[in-house]
């Protein structure tokens, strides 16, 4: 145990000793905290050494605790001292997370500043002076010891959210938190919830003071940029002491997930201008019928603009009425989208990748071709197959094909084609429209994909869906190029002709082609949907 003449005369060893006391110490109440959070099973076994262990760090500290204290004034001592102090702030910020508020530290820097007119030779040979900076120090030390007990225990609140599951990209979605305090003395709290980036809540942090056993609840909103799925762990809470002197960080577990999809608007506004015939605001073109519908839809009564070839004679005979039959566009045909996740598309137009654009205008069709009675599916792939929704018709196909691609994101990985063509051939063998998607740049890959569409063409119906790069373009369209940009200009204008040549040679295999900029691919893919339908190509 160290007394005042050990510390007044203590050497560098002495000193080390001191410093390595005090090291186990905080050691071992780091032992202590660590086998109570790893052991959340077992919790009763850390009650039971608490108190042994607790009673070993106090007799590791009470001998410092009483020879720093009685310690004159001398460097050693004030290094002890201080190491002391810093200690103490340090097991307070790293168990029960306590920290030192704005006024406490200003509340410090009074005796610091008043300890500069002890530098004049006539105040610093008073007593008196040095006793009042003394008493002005403890009763700023008893002040902060007795604020430091008013602080909220972690039990006395309670934290809560409410979040609907599902959000839509770019829309508010609304969130609410629910706070309680069991304590009996009122709180002040800064709130804040632990909401990824991408969410963007508005706003971002809560301020309110709460009285004794009461209850309150705000709202915010979530103003999604991505879509996916996203996790809020957690509640961040930042309580204040009754005083203000001191401040508790506390993190509540209140786990919530959030489904962001892409915004559906686009498919309310096409049914509004289905119903008023206006669909030409969307660029989806009228398409002229080639011969007659031919699946039976129902029997009617004969009205004198049915053709004669219509009727049914023999409905006509057992009705004794002139009967004719009704027709309509086949229906229960397929339609797959097979999607390419991989690194050619993660290009950006706009602020969105290839693979967001392919998303809207793939779930864009389904709407229509579900709408028109026809089974939708999706393949997802990358270096490997991703997801798989097999096709079916009905309103509830297109939640499926919702969750099956929403938190689908591109990947920086080569494409396997091959394996994409062969795991379609071997779960999907009815002749089915199939939807290609990609962006091709080499000859690698397009000879892949120019092999499997092309071999696809007799079973199925094949469409290769190419995605422009508005760079490559506006480099092969720069007028009067000079320099660099002359040499851009032509390899740009090189790797336009290549792909111009692979547009034909899938042409010449009898595969359907289509090539657009992904932000107007949308309505080109209806249209060529729709003429296929009209031309009975499936």
């Amino acid at each position: 145990m160290y007394n005042a003449r050990q510390i007044s005369g203590m050497n560098h060893v002495n000193l080390l000793a001191f410093f390595l006391r005090l090291v186990g110490t905080g050691l071992l109440l780091v032992f202590m905290r660590w086998v109570y959070g790893h052991t959340p099973q077992r919790r009763w076994l850390f009650a039971l050494a608490a108190l042994p262990l607790g009673l070993l760090a106090l007799a590791l500290l009470a001998p410092l605790l009483v020879a720093v204290g009685t310690a004159p004034p001398s460097l050693p001592a004030f290094i002890a001292r201080t190491s002391l102090l810093l200690v103490a702030l340090a097991l307070l910020a790293y168990f029960p997370k306590i920290y030192p508020h704005r006024p406490l530290i200003y509340l410090a820097l009074a005796p610091a500043v008043l300890s500069l007119v002890l530098l004049a030779p006539q105040v610093a040979a008073d007593a008196r002076a040095w006793m009042r900076l003394a008493v002005f120090d403890g009763l700023i030390a008893l002040a902060a010891a007795i604020d430091l007990f008013s602080l909220p225990r972690r039990r006395s609140l309670e934290l809560d959210r409410e979040v609907a599951r599902v959000a839509s990209l770019g829309q508010p979605h609304e969130v609410r938190l629910h706070f309680t305090n069991f304590g009996k003395r009122g709180v002040f709290i800064w709130l804040r919830d632990d909401v990824p980036h991408e969410l963007h809540p508005r706003p971002d942090e809560f301020r309110l003071r709460l009285a004794g056993g009461s209850r309150a609840a705000f709202n915010y909103q979530l103003h999604a940029t991505r879509r996916g799925a996203f996790t809020l762990p957690m509640i961040h809470v930042r309580a204040r002491s009754r005083w203000g002197l001191w401040q508790r960080l506390m993190d509540y577990e209140v786990g919530s997930v959030v489904h962001v999809y892409p915004d559906m608007k686009q498919l309310t506004e096409y049914a509004l201008l289905a119903r008023t015939n206006r669909l030409s605001l969307l660029g989806v073109r009228r398409t002229r019928r080639i011969g007659q519908d031919n699946e039976f839809e129902r029997l009617r009564d004969f009205t004198l603009d049915d053709n004669y070839k219509h009727i049914d004679w023999r409905s006509t005979a057992r009705r004794r009425k002139l009967t004719v039959k009704d027709f309509q566009t086949n229906q229960s045909q397929r339609l797959i989208f097979m999607l390419d996740c991989g690194r050619m598309m993660t290009n950006l137009s706009d602020g969105l990748s290839l693979l967001d654009y392919s998303l809207n205008a793939m779930l864009m069709l389904s709407y229509v071709a579900l709408s028109h009675g026809d089974a939708v599916g999706l393949v997802c792939f990358s270096d490997e197959v991703h997801t798989y929704v097999p096709p079916s018709g009905g309103r509830r196909q297109m939640n499926r094909l919702l969750h099956a691609s929403f938190d689908r994101f591109p990947r920086l990985v080569e494409s396997r084609y091959d394996q994409a063509f062969l795991y379609l051939a071997a779960h999907c063998r009815k002749r089915s429209l199939v939807i290609l998607i990609s962006n091709l740049i080499d000859e690698v890959n397009a000879n892949q994909v120019g092999q499997y569409l092309g071999t696809f063409s007799g079973r199925h119906l094949p469409l290769g869906v190419l995605l422009r790069d508005h760079r490559l373009f506006d480099a092969a369209d720069e007028l009067d190029p000079q320099g660099e940009a002359l040499f851009r200009a032509a390899a740009a204008a090189d790797i336009l002709a290549w792909r111009n040549q692979v547009l034909a040679d899938l042409e010449a295999k009898g595969v359907l082609a289509l090539d657009v900029y992904p932000e107007g691919l949308t309505a080109p893919l209806i249209n060529s949907y729709l003429e296929i339908k009209a031309r009975h190509l499936l």
